[in-house]
């Protein structure tokens, strides 16, 4: 009997280390081909200005016309595209060529104007290995915070810098960050998950100037 139970045990611990090794392998080769393909995508990230090389936001938008923008955070890994789809589910689980990827894309809310006028949210998951807003989390640091002002963004109109002035963690139902509030200035909120408590989200709120 007790032959018995041993064997059951190590065939369950076995099946663990497995499974187990299954996970872990397949996170390897999400996390690889996440890199591959953000590699790829910077070598086709819009010149700061006009003549300085690299394709315009027209050119990409002629590969993807999901695409309304690019979002880039100094001293963070968020340096990418963003896309709008008419809801906000499309890219939650699929990359820039609409193939299916657990990583997903950045996105701004479908409900937004899409040029970055007015008020602006820009999601994007909370990702293990630093990638997509897995960084955002830094800000939670006030030392981070006050050091690292800033960001830049692209719209139809060019380039912005973007001037963060308050991070929250806040519920993801948040009337005041998700709403969409009527405001004469440029406002962009960058959002992911939180951990802090069931359903926490944080967000890093900017003007963009």
């Amino acid at each position: 009997m007790r032959r018995i139970v041993s064997a059951a045990i190590a065939l369950v611990m076995l099946a663990a280390m497995v499974y187990s090794g299954a996970r872990l392998w397949a996170l390897d080769e999400e996390l690889k081909a996440e890199q591959s393909l953000h590699t790829e995508l910077l070598r086709h990230k819009p010149a700061p200005a006009p003549g300085e090389g690299g394709p315009s936001l027209a050119a990409l938008r002629a590969q993807n016309p999901d695409i309304v923008g690019w979002i880039t955070v100094p001293f963070t890994n968020i340096d990418y595209p963003i896309v709008q789809a008419k809801d906000n589910d499309y890219y939650l689980r699929r990359d820039l060529n609409r193939e299916p990827a657990k990583p997903g894309t950045i996105f701004m809310d479908c409900r937004c104007a899409g040029d970055g006028s007015g008020y602006s949210i820009i999601y994007g998951h909370n990702m293990k290995s630093g990638a997509m807003f897995g960084t955002l989390k830094r800000f939670e640091d006030k030392a981070f915070f006050d050091t690292h002002p800033g960001g830049r963004i692209l719209f139809e109109d060019g380039w912005h810098t973007i001037e963060f002035y308050d991070f929250l963690t806040v519920r993801e139902n948040d009337s005041e960050i998700y709403s969409m509030p009527q405001t004469s200035e440029r406002i962009v909120v960058l959002s992911t998950c939180s951990y802090a408590f069931q359903g926490a989200r944080m967000a890093l709120l900017g003007k963009v100037i």
